[in-house]
């Protein structure tokens, strides 16, 4: 089946303690180890696949164990993979704590995804897409070329900036049609680019603006669709017609939060697709996806099934309309 989303971006073993606390600086403690997929864009093509849209992941791994375990994990799952392999780097790591409150705290190592090239990407495929879907966890340069070149053959592009880097070229974003940044991201893009028009701005502060002065900033971006995810407090959509805060889904019990954003914006990749390209309801998908992702454990194997985000939606719109 060709895919009808693609996302490019970065594959990592996920190596996560979980702790009762986070240590303090020269603190030791005890917790437990897991070890299992990862990485922002992998999280992201997991969500999408599960969710019921066909997928294909595209990224750089190295000649070692980890590789072998992420082409096994994507032959079991049924989702198109891929994996690029550059024997002269190792895959790329993540050290993840997670505390009692499903928090978490994250370093990564790149790896191979940081060599991740633009001859590496199967453009033939990514021209026959619906939807394309990069983030800054690769090769900035390759990311680039995939925006650009997904936009020309009319493919919706959607950016997740993140990590944030002050080292992305700011061109880039006008090869965007859809922006996700969480609060933070958009802080420090907002102080990045001259035409925000501040320098000092905080995800504090963001939370402090009124929806039309929030609205109002984001339109200086200079991307036509901004959806800034808000964690439990939803997201919020900004386009040039207007904009929309969508609440987050209550009641959840909450295991692990990482992953959430992943899942948001994989289960918004598939929601493009399945709503035929409105915004709001892949938006209101993506919140069901995301707060599925966060009652397990793990990254991309928390991330939900088709069916279950069914069941989920069917009987949250069932609540909504009982009240």
């Amino acid at each position: 089946m060709k895919p009808q989303v693609i996302v490019v971006g970065s594959f990592v073993q996920d190596l996560t303690w979980k702790c009762t606390a986070f240590p303090q600086a020269g603190e030791t403690i005890v917790g437990t180890f897991v070890t299992g997929p990862g990485g922002k864009g992998s999280n992201q093509a997991v969500a999408c696949g599960r969710a019921g849209v066909s997928a294909l992941y595209v990224g750089a791994v190295g000649d070692d164990g980890f590789a072998r375990e992420a082409q096994a994990f994507y032959r079991a799952e049924g989702i198109s993979a891929r994996f690029v392999r550059k024997p002269r780097q190792a895959t790329g790591t993540a050290a993840i704590l997670v505390n009692r409150d499903g928090q978490n705290e994250i370093i990564v190592a790149l790896g191979a995804n940081a060599e991740l090239r633009k001859t590496d990407i199967p453009t033939a495929a990514l021209r026959q897409a619906k939807v394309a879907v990069c983030q800054f966890e690769s090769n900035l340069a390759t990311t680039a070329y995939v925006l650009k070149t997904a936009r020309a053959a009319g493919v919706t592009t959607v950016l997740n900036p993140a990590p944030m880097r002050p080292d992305f070229d700011q061109r880039l974003l006008k090869q965007v049609d859809i922006l996700i940044p969480n609060e933070t991201e958009f802080a420090s893009l907002v102080n990045c680019l001259p035409d925000c028009g501040v320098s000092t701005f905080s995800g504090a502060q963001l939370h402090q603006l009124s929806p039309e002065d929030l609205h109002a900033l984001i339109r200086r971006v200079g991307v036509e669709t901004v959806i800034v995810t808000l964690g439990n407090k939803g997201c919020f959509i900004s386009h040039p017609h207007g904009f929309r805060q969508l609440p987050a889904y209550s009641g959840i019990s909450v295991v692990d939060t990482t992953g959430a954003g992943d899942a948001f914006v994989g289960g918004f990749a598939a929601g493009l697709v399945k709503f035929k390209g409105n915004v709001e309801e892949a938006a209101q998908f993506g919140t069901a996806v995301a707060a599925l992702s966060v009652t397990k454990f793990g990254t991309a194997p928390s991330m939900p099934k088709a069916a279950e985000i069914a069941r989920f939606l069917k009987k949250r719109n069932s609540s909504a309309r009982a009240s």
